[in-house]
């Protein structure tokens, strides 16, 4: 018999192969429905991830919404445990963190309301498979024991996926944005 950690392995290999095609058939301007849709929270402090390898880029909306308020980028402290936030600026130093991701300089951590989280695979229901870590569904956790906390999903249309492998410990997404517009689950 397989378990579900062998089913979410397989879905996430799928949805790596998925994400690879949209990431090299792109032809640019993908985060303007996320800018758009930002627009609305102007001032609201947020956060969102500096993209590597195969992840839709959100850098041109963090850019547009640096300019009216705090945004910041995940900073992974310990394996098990909660993200935190170092605020991010469009032209601050940065430096290698864990898994190549590169984190601030200077750490300024604050707690942001909304999260916009890269994704492997995601369906119409809120549902998202990340890199398994568990590190986003820890911190959205967290975050929204104290308070409202929006948590988008960013990722290329053709990472949809019928029947994701979910546990009970897996934070639903409020929205999903993609190139080709925003998606609002039906639970939210």
């Amino acid at each position: 018999m397989t378990d579900l950690s062998d089913i979410k392995a397989a879905a996430r290999k799928a949805g790596f192969a998925r994400r690879k095609l949209a990431f090299e058939g792109q032809s640019g301007g993908v985060a303007g429905h996320l800018s758009a849709l930002l627009a609305g929270y102007r001032g609201v402090p947020m956060s969102a991830y500096m993209p590597i390898r195969t992840e839709i880029d959100p850098l041109p909306a963090m850019a547009e919404a640096a300019a009216y308020g705090s945004v910041g980028v995940p900073v992974i402290v310990k394996a098990g445990q909660p993200l935190l936030f170092s605020r991010w600026e469009p032209d601050a130093v940065m430096k290698a963190g864990p898994f190549g991701v590169k984190i601030p300089e200077i750490d300024d951590f604050f707690e942001p309301e909304i999260v916009i989280l890269p994704l492997v695979a995601f369906d119409k229901n809120g549902g998202r498979l990340g890199y398994g870590g568990g590190f986003y569904d820890r911190t959205l956790e967290l975050l929204r024991s104290k308070r409202a906390t929006l948590a988008i999903g960013f990722a290329f249309a053709g990472q949809e996926a019928d029947g994701l492998p979910l546990e009970a410990t897996d934070q639903p997404l409020d929205m999903i944005v993609t190139e080709a517009g925003v998606i609002t689950p039906k639970h939210g």
